[in-house]
């Protein structure tokens, strides 16, 4: 073969394994920092991207997402004196690539040194009660001082916040203390409440049970006294009906006896019956009318019989 056409297909293949080894393609939320001739150049965005071999070089490829950066507990001190020990989580995004690369030799180390800075200067003029209950109040002061810290470099804090606030031992035990006593003390109002509302729902149910038997007793007065007032009426209504049954049946007879046309013999023996009758076997002399008299030894006759 010719030594020419061997040549030329090794400066082919060399050829082509440059050009393939400097085809970039930048993924998503990535950015490539690309220096020419050591200077920086420009910023490769998602894509295809070519560099001259040996002049062009990535410097950096840095990554777009919101990254969370957790240091290590600086020892801060209170403004009553109080030394304790307080851990930060950082969120942060880079913004601006060739910021980030030029702008601060490392910036994760500059961003952690700030953020104990700025922790020290704000916990300094804050008391212990204080510390523990503005969590919220530190964040965003902190992340306030940050992000216009970090702006030059190309970084933007999103968020900050107190992992851990770890107060001296001798403290922590005074305040599990008062936490126990905080609970006992609550414990005992809840029980005092329960109590005072048990009390409450018997008076009550003792209350109710009252008004229902006297209800019931008064329902009870009322049935009875009705039931008096029905037999009464039926007592009246009773009598009534015989008096009337009598005077009728007596009216009866005498409308027979007259029918009859009764003489005078049996209408004397019919006083007669109704003279006993009135005696009732109780009276011992019967005043006989004149008109009767005729008759004197039947009536002495009826005398006696009513006397046994």
């Amino acid at each position: 073969m010719n030594p020419f056409i061997i040549v030329a297909i090794i400066i082919f293949f060399i050829l082509a394994a440059l050009v393939l080894t400097n085809i970039r393609i930048v993924p998503q939320s990535k950015a490539f920092v690309l220096e020419r001739l050591g200077a920086y150049y420009q910023t490769w965005d998602t894509g295809l991207h070519v560099k001259i071999p040996f002049i062009d070089r990535i410097a950096k490829t840095v990554s777009l997402k919101e990254q969370v950066v957790d240091f290590k507990p600086q020892p801060v001190i209170t403004k009553d004196n109080v030394t304790m020990q307080i851990d930060t989580v950082v969120f942060f995004q880079i913004t601006d690539p060739k910021l980030y690369c030029y702008g601060v030799e490392s910036p994760i180390s500059a961003i952690e040194n700030l953020s104990a800075t700025t922790l020290r200067n704000i916990i300094g003029e804050l008391e212990l009660d204080s510390t523990l209950t503005s969590r919220d109040t530190i964040n965003a002061k902190i992340r306030v001082i940050l992000d216009e810290a970090t702006d030059p470099w190309g970084i933007k804090v999103n968020r900050v916040e107190l992992k851990n606030i770890i107060p001296p031992r001798e403290i922590q035990d005074a305040m599990e203390k008062q936490m126990k006593a905080e609970r006992e003390r609550r414990e005992a109002i809840l029980r005092a409440e329960g109590e005072k509302q048990s009390r409450i729902l018997v008076a009550e149910g003792h209350k109710e049970s009252k008004i229902l038997e006297a209800e019931a007793e008064k329902q009870s007065a009322i049935l009875r006294a009705e039931a008096v007032k029905e037999a009464k009426i039926r007592e009246s209504e009773g009598e009534a009906l015989a008096i009337r049954t009598v005077q009728e049946a007596q009216a009866d007879a005498i409308k027979l006896l007259n029918d009859a046309n009764a003489n005078d013999a049996v209408l004397k023996i019919k006083a007669m019956e109704a003279f006993a009758k009135a005696a009732n076997g109780q009276a011992t002399k019967i005043i006989i009318p004149s008109e009767i008299q005729s008759v004197a030894g039947l009536a002495e006759g009826i005398v006696e019989s009513i006397k046994k």
